[in-house]
């Protein structure tokens, strides 16, 4: 049954406001009385109502996390890794995580789901992942003073102190991919792109750019492919690129940069259905060290990204800003190690 704070008080023997103090864990309480309130509502398994202790300007101890995609996020492992790191962390500080995964962010009922637990203050921040580099609702929302932790965004001149950024270090490891593949004197490099609404898309465009500019090396048009982070865009790339290939391999890439993991276990597929041998034929590199790359055939050469430590940074920053408040601009970097196994050759 219900039981109020009032009855609470009565059949302890003591005023509301004593009972509020208790509940509250003030000091000024004797522990004699504060022994026998506790009784009273451990016996009646009273809990304070919600609302008031949000009316009252108190935290709910509980995060919102807005993972983005339009995929299925249950058959991802990269996905629910992620999402089970940040409910883990959270838990660690005694928080709770509302989690809602968001199809289509420019639907005005899903924007609005997104919204509502920060109006209604049932939230004390959010953690978006797989959002756009510039997506409104959130920029609304750190306008209006939440706090906000975004993974994978780089906004010039948006420092607000209510803003948390995790970022991959996409120059490094790029970089640092394009090095590897010329030190096994691959020049035809291609690449397949992610979702360039995001800022891991450009970020990691505009590095390969560059890396082969270093080298000194031509970037192909017609070998800058189209996909996102996803398997099968992986695979329709893969497709158009064994289409597009000529007669002579000499006119062939000899290797690829996959935006991910998952997109090189797409490509590779589509190139050995179309006869194209990985890596006799065309070495592939991905990112994020998925849990399926060292048993995949051939195994994937990648850079390890260690997503825990991204999802701890996030979730703990988050905490920290919520509890203690917050008057500068948070940003980490977390950088990538190369995990060499068989899907490249030396030419």
């Amino acid at each position: 049954m219900e039981i109020s704070s009032e009855a609470i008080a009565k059949l302890a023997g003591v005023s509301r406001s004593t009972v509020s103090r208790v509940i509250n864990n003030y000091t000024n309480v004797p522990e004699k009385t504060r022994e026998k309130v506790m009784k009273v509502i451990q016996d009646y398994n009273y809990y304070p109502n919600l609302s008031a202790q949000v009316l009252a300007g108190k935290k709910t101890r509980t995060i919102g996390l807005f993972f983005i995609d339009s995929g299925h996020v249950a058959g991802d492992s990269l996905s629910n890794m992620m999402i089970t790191s940040i409910i883990e962390y959270a838990s660690s500080f005694g928080y709770y995580v509302l989690t809602s995964i968001i199809r289509n962010p420019q639907d005005p009922k899903q924007e609005l789901s997104m919204k509502e637990p920060f109006y209604q203050r049932r939230i004390d921040g959010g953690i978006f992942i797989g959002a756009a580099n510039h997506e409104p609702f959130i920029e609304e929302l750190i306008a209006e003073g939440y706090m906000v932790a975004v993974f994978d965004q780089a906004l010039e001149g948006h420092e607000e102190p209510n803003r948390i950024i995790v970022n991959l270090d996409y120059e490094h490891s790029v970089t640092a991919a394009v090095n590897y593949l010329v030190g096994l004197h691959h020049q035809r490099i291609a690449i397949i792109n992610g979702d360039m609404n995001r800022y891991a898309g450009p970020a990691r465009y505009l590095a390969f750019v560059h890396a082969m500019e270093h080298h000194g090396l031509r970037v192909e048009d017609k070998w800058v492919l189209k996909g996102d982070f996803n398997e099968e865009s992986g695979y329709q790339a893969g497709l158009r690129l064994a289409a597009d290939l000529g007669p002579s391999q000499s006119e062939w890439p000899t290797a690829i940069i996959a935006a991910n993991d998952s997109v090189a276990f797409g490509a590779i597929r589509a190139l050995q259905e179309a006869g194209i041998q990985v890596p006799g034929d065309i070495s592939v590199i991905g990112f994020d060290d998925h849990m399926f790359s060292a048993r995949f055939q051939p195994s994937l050469t990648t850079f390890k990204m260690d997503f825990h430590a991204m999802m701890r940074n996030l979730t703990q920053l988050l905490i920290s800003h919520i509890e203690n408040g917050s008057e500068e601009f948070s940003k980490v970097m977390i950088q990538s190690e190369l995990v060499v196994r068989e899907s490249c050759k030396k030419r």
